[in-house]
Parts: structure tokens; sequence; C-alpha cells
């Protein structure tokens, strides 16, 4: 028997199935789609099992599998089929495209050592001949009475009672596999539907593999339809898929939706330890969750008989893998297995991306509309403030009305949320007297202050060092913080209401395990008066005495340089806004601007995302992007920039010969030229339509893939230009 073996090694050069002898000792576990240990060369390597056959195809002499690592099927069939498709779309070697389904623990790595977890339990074995000890008695007739008890219970009553009992075999010992994660029970409880909600219900056919766009405005509901959605699928034998974008919406959503399906529900995300993914995904495996709830990489999971996806907040760009190959997109996976189950999936979204939105215009999609509060509120007021006026009648970053406000919410025992996009204590450190500035040496980037730590860190590539006293070029105590981030803003307002508790959330408060969940609940517990965070704050929390949102500078986002930039601050502003209000208590929102005439502030103003949309897509036609063309974005680096730039022309001059109906742009330095001492230079290739696309593309990774000096990486259909 010869296996056809896809080994651990992402690289262009080894992208492909490799035949390995199955001994006669292994050849009843040899299943396509486990995991096995070969000898590769001269390492001992992990890989996935792709093929069986009888006979061997080649004259050389074949190297023997030396170990099959599983008993159940790790990459079903429909996974597999479904990395092919990956790495095709997203041109990445296909052991990248499979690893990345994966948790941690499953991944073709053979040094992947995460365990199952044990209780250990005791048993009656036979009846005692002599007489046992006060102890063992006790051990003994409690055996008698439960059948079974924990080793916790036998320790409580005597630890030598129970070795004893254990060397003279009058019990036996019997491990039990237990789950890192546990649900609780089902509440036989759910909400009475909204007209609104019960016509959107009605509209979604089950067994179609239809695409809906549930465009709802915040509050109005869409979690509660989701649940009812599942809860028909539920009822017809099948199983689900809930992703959100963010971890921060996971424990929110998770504790929903585990009220009303209890034990059924399974939660994939990067906020969980390898062992708890690990259980999970065993969980789902075998059919004992029939809901899976998590951000990006949960698409991949192993569930059968799908009979829903819906993905929440679909306008985030964390649906889009954009650090590593490769580089997917979980919605265009979503409609991939949506066509295998032969089942809808539903975007839900309060600002639809334009994307999405254009094709539900188009009838590509189907819309599905929410159009009001299920409190029956209006959306909150929203007030903008001019800071250009204003910072001549202030000295820190908020306007008199924003202060204002908090107070009169502090006084009636309600709360505010804050956003300011940025963490950190400010953007950086600069001299007065010289002008000089500290960089990042390894990046071309600004070092930012967090006055907690007293250091100053670049947030690409971790370097960090102490925050200095004296200027070190002109040597002047001269540096000051120039630019703001929340630890800046939170000092600030502890001085401006110095009776508020103030709770702050960002990458730096929530890098530790389970801190998303413990400060979401504090401040719903009312532990707290003022939430401050960065965009996490602004992405589908739900918190009934939230009367106040106020944004601290609106326009961080519109000056990044990027074509999305206006509808990410669109979005982000309408989703921020989106959390004040959402009970009986009337919402306000308060946004300060340096741009207050700008499109993007204006229509959140109005809460208008037509108006937006027909504004934004003016300009998108004119410019040539994304409705209207589709996007590539082909990125060249290296540690020698002249080197670099060379082959980045000499990409562009391949492209021009061969894609005749496409519009290429570039080289140009990306927006952070140099990262960890690597320069970058990017192409964008604009087309409607180029039959030949991933053909040129693929000779060009090809070309590159054994030149150790220069990098290629190419991102189609981009979620941001950076």
């Amino acid at each position: 028997m010869i296996a056809g073996v896809l080994v651990e090694i992402s690289n262009k050069n080894v992208d492909k199935i490799f035949d390995y002898l199955v001994p006669k000792c292994l050849e009843d576990k040899i299943k396509v789609g486990l995991r096995v240990i070969a000898p590769f060369g001269n390492m001992t390597i992990s890989g996935f099992i792709l093929e069986i056959k009888e006979k061997q195809e080649t004259k050389y002499q074949l190297k023997e599998i030396l170990e099959v690592k599983d008993n159940d099927i790790i990459l079903t069939e429909e996974l597999l089929e479904l990395g092919k498709i990956v790495s095709q779309t997203t041109l990445s070697t296909l052991i990248s495209a499979y690893q990345t389904m994966l948790p941690k623990a499953l991944k073709a790595k053979k040094e992947n050592t995460v365990n199952k977890k044990y209780d250990t339990f005791y048993k009656l074995n036979k009846t005692p001949t002599e007489k046992l000890s006060p102890q063992g008695e006790i051990i003994y007739n409690l055996l008698l009475q439960k059948q079974e008890i924990s080793r916790k219970e036998a320790l409580e009553i005597s630890s030598s009672a129970l070795t004893t009992l254990l060397k003279k075999e009058i019990i036996k010992e019997e491990k039990k596999e237990h789950y890192r994660i546990t649900y609780q029970e089902e509440e036989p409880f759910k909400n009475k539907l909204t007209k609104d909600q019960e016509n959107v219900v009605k509209e979604v056919i089950l067994d179609q593999n239809d695409t809906y766009l549930l465009h709802g405005v915040t509050g109005s509901g869409k979690t509660e339809v989701y649940m009812e959605l599942i809860d028909k699928v539920l009822n017809l034998g099948k199983t689900s898929i809930l992703l959100v974008p963010e971890i921060s919406l996971t424990p929110q959503m998770v504790n929903r939706f585990q009220k009303r399906f209890g034990k059924k529900i399974a939660a994939i995300h990067s906020g969980l330890s390898d062992g708890e993914k690990y259980d999970e995904w065993r969980r789902i495996s075998r059919g004992e969750a029939k809901i899976v709830i998590g951000a990006r990489s949960a698409i991949f999971v192993p569930l059968k008989n799908i009979g829903i996806i819906i993905i929440d907040e679909e306008h985030s760009d964390s649906y889009k893998q954009t650090d590593m190959n490769p580089r997917y997109n979980a919605k265009d996976i979503a409609l991939i297995r949506s066509k295998y189950h032969n089942c809808p999936v539903i975007l839900g979204s309060a600002t639809p991306s334009l994307e999405t939105f254009a094709r539900a215009q188009k009838g590509v999609f189907k819309l599905l509309s929410l159009p009001n509060r299920i409190n029956g509120k209006t959306l909150p007021l929203v007030t903008i403030i001019d800071m250009n006026k204003e910072m001549k009648k202030i000295k820190g970053h908020f306007s008199n009305k924003l202060l204002e406000e908090i107070s009169k919410r502090i006084e009636r025992k309600e709360q505010v949320i804050l956003l300011l996009n940025r963490r950190g204590y400010s953007s950086f450190v600069s001299c007065k007297n010289c002008g000089f500035t500290f960089k990042c040496p390894n990046c071309d980037i600004t070092l930012t202050y967090h006055k907690s730590s007293n250091t100053l860190r670049c947030h690409y590539c971790g370097y960090g060092e102490k925050n200095y006293e004296v200027c070190p070029k002109c040597h002047e105590k001269a540096l000051s913080n120039l630019g703001v981030g929340t630890e800046k803003i939170e000092e600030e307002l502890e001085k401006a209401l110095p009776n508020s508790k103030i709770l702050r959330m960002d990458y730096d408060t929530t890098s530790k395990k389970g801190m998303h969940e413990k400060i979401i609940n504090a401040f719903k517990n009312h532990e707290y008066d003022i939430l401050l965070g960065t965009q996490i704050v602004a992405k589908g929390l739900d918190f009934e005495n939230v009367t106040l949102v106020g944004v601290i500078n609106a326009d961080t986002s519109l000056n990044i340089p990027d074509f999305r930039s206006s509808e990410n601050t669109f979005s982000l502003l309408s989703q921020v806004s989106g959390r004040s209000g959402r009970s009986t208590k009337t919402g306000e929102v308060i946004i300060q601007t340096y741009n207050p005439n700008h499109y993007a502030i204006l229509y959140t103003k109005n809460h208008d995302y037509i108006g937006f949309y027909k504004q934004e897509m003016m300009i998108r036609r004119a410019l040539k992007y994304p409705p209207y063309y589709y996007l590539v974005n082909i990125k060249v680096s290296g540690k020698d920039e002249k080197e670099i730039l060379n082959e980045a022309l000499k990409i562009k001059r391949a492209l021009e010969r061969n894609l005749e109906n496409a519009i290429i742009l570039g080289p140009s330095a990306a927006s952070i030229f140099k990262l960890n001492n690597i320069y970058r230079y990017n192409l964008i290739i604009k087309y409607k339509k180029c039959d030949n696309l991933y053909k040129t593309l693929e000779k060009i990774v090809d070309h590159y893939k054994s030149k150790v000096k220069i990098k290629i990486d190419i991102d189609i259909n981009p979620s941001q230009m950076l």
C-alpha cells in the first residue's frame, strides 16, 4: 500500500504530494485525512495523507511511514476539497491552506503536544477478605452506595486508605476524558419577535444556497433573528455557524446563545487556549456541538449537514486574513460551503460593505431589512463638535459640551462609552528644541509612548525602549508628547472628573486571557461609569444603561491612505453611535472632529447609510475602485531597497505584457516603507475582467519561489492597502 503525503513544509518548491510505503502493521490505520509522521530528507516531519493507492507509480525506492498520529479523520472530504480551492484562489501552498483551517493541536506539526484532559474515578473491583481500616471502610461503603466516586471525594476521606484499597485491588481506577470548557443547560425561554423580525425570518428559505443581506439599524434585534433561524435549522436536524468579527463580541454572544441553546454550542476564537480549541474542535467533529460561534477561523469547523451560515457585522475587515498566507476571506469561504451544503448565508450589518450592498441592490444577494429599533426608540441624537473652534476655548482633548454631558450621565447613574481609535499615551515623542523624533530602528514608524510602563514601543514589530528625560540628539530637556492615546485621555478624564470610575479597554488592557469578558462584565454590572477604548468598543456590545457615546477624534481613520478610509470612518462612527440608547432610556452621541463638513461625518449625524452609499459609490466609480473594479495588491519586499525596486519594476513590465485589460499602478513605497528592517514596495492591479490573471500571477510566484532575498506577497481583493 502506498500513501500520498503532503508534508508540513510550507514552501512552493515542495508543494506537492510525496509517496510513502505503508508498513503492514499500519495498513489498517491508514485513511485519507489523517496525520502521519514520516522521514523527509534528513528530517522526520508530519504531514497529511491525501491519497491511498495499491501500486507504486515511480521507480524510486520509497521510505516508510513511521507513525499514524490520529484515530479520527482530521481533514474531512469537504475540508480537503475546500483547502484546494483556498490554495488556488489565494495563490498559497496547499499545506498552508490546510494548516490555517485547524487548531494548533491538530496541525501537521511534529512537535504538537496538546493532550486530552482526564478525571480519575474509582469503582469496586472485588469484595475485601479482611477487615478494612475505618477510612477504608468509609470509602468502600460509599462505593457500595454510589457505584463510582471521584478522586477528589476519595482523597477528602483518606489518601493512605485509597492507596491501600488500590494496592489490594479492592477498587480499580478509571480515567474519563473531560472538556476544558463547560456549558450550562439551556433555559426554556425566548423573546417574542417583532413584526419586522417575523417578516425577515419568514423570507429566509432554509433549503437553498441563497445569500441574504440583513440590513438592520443598530439595536434592531438582528441577534434575535439569528437565534430564531438557528432554532428552525436545529429542528430540521441540521447544524449552524455564526461568525462574529471580534473576540470581544464572542463572550457576550456565547452567553446569550448558551441561555437559549445550552450545550449545543461550541466556541472557536483566538482567546481560547490551545487545549480549549482542541476540545471544542473534537466536540464539533464528534457531532456533540450543533452550533459553532466564533471569529474568522471558525468558518472551517468540521460540522456536518450545515443548515445555515451567519456572518454578523459583515462589513468588518477582520474577516479577511491579511497578515499571512493564505489571505482568505471568511465570507468567500462561507459562500463555498453554502453551495456544498445547499444552505443559506446571512450577512448582517447596520453598515454593510459597499460591495455587499451593491450586490444586494443588483439582486445577486437578497435584501432583508430591519429599519426600526426593537424598543420603539428612535436612533440617538448625534451632535457634531467642530474642534477647530473648540480648541481656542480648551486646554485638553475634551470639548466643554462633551464633559458637561458626561457629568450629567454620571449624576443620573447612567453610563458613557468613549471612543479613541488609538492606544498608548501619545502618538509620538518629539524634541521641541531640535525636532528629533523617536523612531523604531526596525520600522519606518514613530515609537508610541506608554506612560503606565514609561516605555516607547513600536506597535508593528514590538521593539521597545525606556523613555528619555533629555533629547539624545541635542541633550536638552525639551521632549514633549504629541498626539493622543487612550492612556493620556484616561489621565485627562480623571483630572476633569475625579469622582468618575473609568475602565479602559484597548490592546494593552485586554492582552491577557479572559480580560475581554472581565471588562465587559464589570461595565455591564455598573462597576464603572465610563468605558474608554479603541474601536473594540464600537462593535456589537450591548449595555442597556449607556445613554451617551463620545468620539474624541473622529478623524483618525479618515487620515489613513486607503480608498476605504471614508467607508471605514462612517462604519466605525455609526457602529459606536449605535451603542447609545439601546434600552428604554434615550441615547445621545457627541462626535468631536476637525472635519465637520466631511460627508462621512455628516451622513453619520443623520444615520443615513443610503446617502453615504450613493455618494461613496460615485467616488468609487470615478476612481475605478471596488465594487466597480476588482483589485490585486502585490507586495515586493526584501532587505536591499534598490534590489526590490528593480524587481518590482520587472514585475510591472511582466504584468503590462500579459494583462491587456488591466490597470497597473506602481511600484510605490508601502505606507510603512520599512517594517522589521524589510523594505516594501506595492503594485496594484485594477481590473473588471481578466481571463489570464491567475495564470500570470502564478508565473510570478513560481519565478520568485526559490529567490531567498526577494519575497512576493499577493493579496487578491485586499481589505486594506497599507
